[in-house]
């Protein structure tokens, strides 16, 4: 793969990720026609979740130092800062739940969105493989090479095979989305179909860090391991919830979310 053609481009990266937004939302809306669900809160819920998203994708990257007059001037980040999509993981269920606390909504969504984000991820990825700095030097002749020009627009070196980790990403995205989409009746709870995709997307997500061109902070370790290693400990918790033994009295994912099987 040589060079990115769109390197520092923000209208393409918008694009792909108004795409992803757009294939969310129509995927959003399929899953809760089929499961029967006719609520407008869900909406609601839908566009607050989307709202924090967006703000904490922004606002999630500006504390980079303790002090916060190191930082640079709040508005200047919120115009040309980076974006993160871990903060805008936390933005979207934060969203959620301010959504059922203002409309008074209780079913659990997260069935609901799981699949959704996937797919949204997986599209919006692609703006940022053809914009963003790759990642590290592959140390081999393969990876994405970019030009003198395109390193002084986005960074890294220039001439050298570099990771693609967005590529990778993109893989991880579409896998997790199939195996969402075909398990997404199966699973023993209402919410559980989101705890799983959220903890396999923060195991990958660690893992492929070590790949990407991110500042190491502290120990080799790059802000978003730091991260994660903080909520890593919770979804493994989480997820060990999610083959226990129910009740027997329990009522089944149907029933409480008004859908049904395939």
């Amino acid at each position: 793969m040589i060079g990115l053609p769109f390197a520092g481009s923000g209208p393409v990266h918008g694009l792909f990720m108004g795409l992803g937004i757009i294939a969310g939302l129509a995927l959003f809306a399929f899953e809760a026609r089929r499961r029967g669900l006719r609520d407008d809160r869900l909406w609601v819920i839908a566009g607050m979740s989307l709202a924090l998203a967006a703000i904490a994708s922004r606002m999630g990257t500006w504390w980079q130092q303790f002090d916060p007059t190191r930082n640079e001037p709040l508005l200047q980040w919120w115009s040309d800062g980076n974006r993160s999509v871990l903060a805008a993981l936390v933005g979207a269920w934060m969203g959620v739940h301010l959504g059922k606390l203002m409309t008074g909504y209780k079913p659990s969504t997260g069935d609901l969105f799981a699949p959704s984000v996937a797919l949204a991820m997986a599209i919006g990825r692609i703006g940022c493989l053809l914009t963003e700095l790759p990642g590290h030097p592959t140390g081999g002749t393969w990876g994405i090479t970019i030009t003198p020009e395109q390193a002084a627009i986005i960074g890294g070196p220039a001439g050298v095979g570099l990771h693609p980790t967005f590529a990778y990403e993109i893989v991880f995205q579409a896998i997790a989305f199939a195996w969402l989409w075909r398990h997404r009746d199966r699973l023993p709870r209402p919410g559980d179909l989101f705890i799983a995709y959220v903890a396999a997307y923060a195991v990958f997500r660690f893992g492929v860090e070590f790949l990407r061109a991110n500042e190491q902070v502290w120990f080799g370790l790059t802000r978003p391991q730091w991260f994660l290693l903080c909520t890593l400990p919770l979804l493994a918790w989480r997820v060990s919830r999610i083959w226990r033994p129910r009740p027997a009295h329990a009522p089944s994912v149907p029933a409480i979310l008004g859908g049904h099987r395939d």
